[in-house]
């Protein structure tokens, strides 16, 4: 028997507003039935569906598991433009030489990485 993952679940406090910004992100579609107060929305791609789960606790400590993104352009032109949709850099890993990668957080404050495009360790694979 095998399983295969059906969705990655985040709890939220506004699941409709936590998918927005995971929508820009990896620029898909909103769902046509998630509607703003609904419990749950979703985020769908061709890798993996996103649900925001209706949440009211406050987040505690470090997420246990979080997202690593792999962008087609560059790093560093990713984390500029997840800042224009409201992340933040928690921590930021990269080093002189073009290699390493940035810890962000999303509008509710889950952890996710910025890692260097394909292209990008090509480039410094020699």
């Amino acid at each position: 028997m095998t399983s295969v993952v059906r969705t990655v679940t985040f709890d939220a406090h506004d699941p409709y507003k936590l998918a927005g910004f995971w929508l820009q992100v990896l620029r898909a579609e909103r769902p046509a039935d998630d509607e703003p107060g609904d419990p749950y929305a979703a985020v769908n791609t061709d890798s993996v569906k996103l649900l925001f789960e209706q949440n009211n606790d406050t987040k505690a400590a470090k997420n246990r598991v979080h997202l690593d993104l792999e962008p087609d352009g560059s790093r560093d032109e990713e984390v500029e433009w997840l800042l224009t949709l409201g992340a933040t850099i928690a921590h930021d890993h990269r080093e002189p030489d073009g290699t390493g990668f940035v810890v962000m957080l999303d509008p509710e404050a889950n952890e996710f990485c910025v890692l260097r495009s394909a292209a990008e360790r090509a480039a410094t694979s020699s």
